[in-house]
């Protein structure tokens, strides 16, 4: 055991994380978002600030000879009135890349959500601490992710040798926007995300725009896209317009066009792939709105279902496989002037016989074993020589 009398302590500074776009300063310490301020001023949404807020994709990079570190964290936890416990919030430690530990934080702030009644009430609790010990000796790059799915303010590290942020490796920087399918929703761990998943496979670094329930073409986060560095860029859209019954077919096709001109005003020519909705029974033919159904709470389960009526297809509602053919014609039209415009079909990364492997578990969000599939088939098609970020 390491004595505390020869740790140091090392202020938290943004240029220590990368993934996250923005940090505030709180009265605990520091808090990562994944929205610029001017983002988030233009937000008016529950929801969007406590999914921007959750750190996915968002980790500590250090170099050090440190064989001991510890991290004082106040997370805040969500609970669901009438649904199954949420998991722990997970940190993961990668060191030269091989992972070397996990661990979670017990304690800090409890947000109950009442999906019935659309309240919410916060019960304040204390900062915990995770800690990783035996670490290799030497010079090393260590990498902290940090949970996916629980919002965290990072409150102090402390380590028994100097750190100092890790120099840029010269890497491609891919900047990726979705739902909470691409947030994270019910993977096993922070590294184990399928955009996580697919940017260690294609050898990129991740910046992680996947926000639950909020990938809805808000013009704010397309801004937040134009003034990101980004060599690689991809949108992945349909599920949350859906699900949220957000638009028509009218306004559909004027929000995506929209969404991709601002993209394309501050990165022109970047390789530009939008990936249609993967295959969810639930939304196929059916439009929204989405709905709880807690019928299986007592066997420790919840399942989603959709509330809409098919023949509203005609009247403009949207469904999975009216957006994916709008995004189809989409993408066709414009890449006669935008060479680097791509598409990916998203049931080529899950499809029917997907759905009879590995059904998904609430009818709307993949579990572990299909983040990964996922994961891997995107960085076969995307990462490929003749992919859209091959090369």
């Amino acid at each position: 055991m390491h004595s505390t009398d020869n740790w140091i302590t090392t202020p938290l500074t943004g240029d220590l994380l990368r993934g996250a776009l923005d940090v505030e300063h709180t009265e605990h310490g520091l808090l990562p978002h994944r929205l610029p301020a001017a983002a988030r001023a233009q937000n008016t949404d529950a929801q969007l600030a406590m999914a921007e807020s959750q750190p996915s994709g968002v980790r500590m990079v250090l170099r050090t000879r440190a064989t001991v570190l510890e991290l004082d964290a106040l997370p805040t936890k969500r609970v669901y009135v009438g649904a199954p416990p949420r998991p722990e919030g997970v940190y993961e430690l990668l060191v030269d890349g091989r992972p070397a530990g996990s661990g979670t934080v017990t304690g800090g702030n409890t947000l109950t959500i009442d999906m019935a009644t659309g309240t919410t009430e916060v019960k304040k609790g204390p900062a915990g601490t995770v800690r990783f010990a035996d670490l290799p000796d030497g010079d090393k790059d260590i990498e902290l992710w940090l949970p996916h799915n629980e919002t965290v303010e990072l409150v102090a590290l402390r380590t028994d040798a100097p750190v100092a942020p890790v120099p840029d490796h010269g890497r491609r920087v891919w900047l990726h926007h979705g739902s909470s399918i691409s947030h994270g929703s019910d993977a096993a761990g922070p590294t184990s995300t399928w955009p996580a998943l697919a940017a260690k496979l294609g050898g990129v670094e991740l910046v992680n725009l996947g926000l639950a329930g909020s990938a809805l073409l808000d013009p704010f986060t397309a801004r937040a896209m134009r003034d990101t560095p980004a060599d690689l860029i991809s949108v992945k859209i349909g599920i949350n317009v859906v699900n949220a019954d957000a638009m028509r077919l009218r306004a559909f096709g004027p929000a995506v066009h929209g969404f991709l001109d601002t993209i394309r005003d501050g990165h022109p020519t970047a390789p530009l792939l939008v990936v249609s909705p993967i295959l969810c029974p639930l939304h196929e033919d059916t439009p929204g709105p989405l709905a709880p159904d807690f019928s299986g709470v007592a066997d420790g389960s919840m399942r989603w279902v959709a509330t809409g009526d098919p023949a509203e297809r005609a009247a403009g509602k949207l469904t999975l496989n009216v957006i994916r053919e709008e995004l189809a014609g989409i993408v066709a039209r414009r890449s006669a002037d935008d060479p680097n415009l791509y598409l990916l079909d998203g049931r080529e990364l899950y499809g029917e016989a997907d759905t009879a492997e590995l059904p998904l578990p609430d009818g709307l969000h993949p579990d572990a074993a299909t983040h990964r599939r996922i994961g891997e088939r995107f960085a076969g098609l995307a990462f490929a020589a003749q992919g859209a970020f091959g090369g």
